[in-house]
């Protein structure tokens, strides 16, 4: 059992570490709203940049559209949905986390899974040699 000692303090550490990091601060502002949104929109005309960080006038376009369906009491997936709806899927600079877009937030993780794994099972095998 004492071995596992230090294991589970690494989960549980690990595991709060996530849910303090994804916990939601309470309901936000129109403008925070919008902002958010805008950074998770991609500029129509620029390269690799959000709409919240562009000066172009396209980027300032989509920024009106947000706050108006802000405004119009429209959820945040909502507009999102229509921003793809209106550009395609590739103005949204998250990728979606279903479909074969999903596998984006998945390979990492199974990476990461399969990679400490193959150390556990290297570190097993190099212990009963020595």
């Amino acid at each position: 059992m004492r071995r596992w000692g230090g294991w589970i303090l690494l989960v549980v550490v690990v595991v709060g570490a996530l849910v303090a990091g994804t916990r939601s601060s309470g309901a936000k502002t129109a403008a925070e709203r919008v902002q958010s949104i805008g950074k998770s929109v991609r500029c129509p005309t620029c390269r690799g940049q959000s709409v919240a960080d562009s000066d172009a006038p396209a980027a300032a376009n989509v920024r009106r559209d947000i706050e108006r369906r802000v405004a119009a009491g429209e959820s945040d997936d909502d507009i999102r949905s229509a921003l793809a709806a209106r550009f395609g899927d590739g103005i949204l600079l998250t990728p979606p986390r279903s479909g074969v877009a999903g596998l984006v937030w998945v390979l990492p993780v199974v990476a990461i899974v399969a990679a400490a794994g193959g150390l556990t099972l290297a570190f097993r095998r190099w212990r009963r040699e020595w």
